[in-house]
């Protein structure tokens, strides 16, 4: 008995062909526009110039979103900075517990020197963030050695060295980092990072 193929079944394997086909097409011609990009490479020829960053095909939103997109990540970080600071640093140290003999001390102490750095990290990023936006980052770039003085804070945090004014210190960079954002449209809110954010 001979078994003829049905039209449907040919239908089928035809259009699984198609599909592999147009799968594996655009998947290279995607690896090969990323590779391009990734050198800073443009698809023009090599007699005339192309401004760096410059898109074939420039969208009137591609720089609104790329804008609103360096202020999400700035307003991120910069709120994980400013909620470790108060959650670790001021908060405990207005409590008394970085004092000598206090309850906790040791513990406190570790955490504040983990905020620490985070923070000045978390800053660091925010900074970098905020180069998408070309009016952010303008506003922050007088706050940049405030925040490279917080680099060790970490480490005198954590051997109970701090005093008021490195605190203090703290909190006057948070605050100029916030009020920079929040005259250029992107507002920070404390957000606590969790325990194991922290030590990451």
């Amino acid at each position: 008995m001979i078994v003829l193929s049905s039209p449907t079944r040919n239908r089928a394997a035809l259009r699984r062909a198609v599909v592999a086909l147009l799968l594996a097409c655009s998947l290279t011609v995607g690896a090969v526009a990323c590779s391009n990009k990734s050198k800073g490479g443009s698809s023009a020829s090599p007699g005339t110039s192309v401004s760096a960053g410059a898109s074939p095909s420039p969208s009137p939103t591609s720089s609104f979103e790329k804008q609103k997109f360096a202020k999400t990540r700035f307003v991120a970080n910069a709120g994980l900075a400013a909620g470790a600071t108060y959650k670790w640093i001021v908060k405990p140290f207005k409590a008394g517990t970085f004092k000598k003999g206090a309850k906790g001390r040791k513990t406190a102490l570790v955490k504040a020197g983990l905020a620490g750095v985070f923070t000045y990290n978390r800053l660091k990023a925010a900074v970098r963030n905020a180069q998408g936006d070309p009016a952010l980052s303008k506003a922050l770039v007088p706050l940049s050695s405030g925040i490279e003085s917080l680099k060790d804070m970490g480490t005198k945090l954590r051997k109970g060295e701090a005093g008021t004014g490195d605190v203090d210190q703290f909190q006057n960079v948070i605050g100029n980092v916030k009020d920079a954002g929040k005259k250029n449209g992107a507002e920070v809110k404390d957000q606590v990072p969790t325990t194991s954010q922290l030590g990451g």
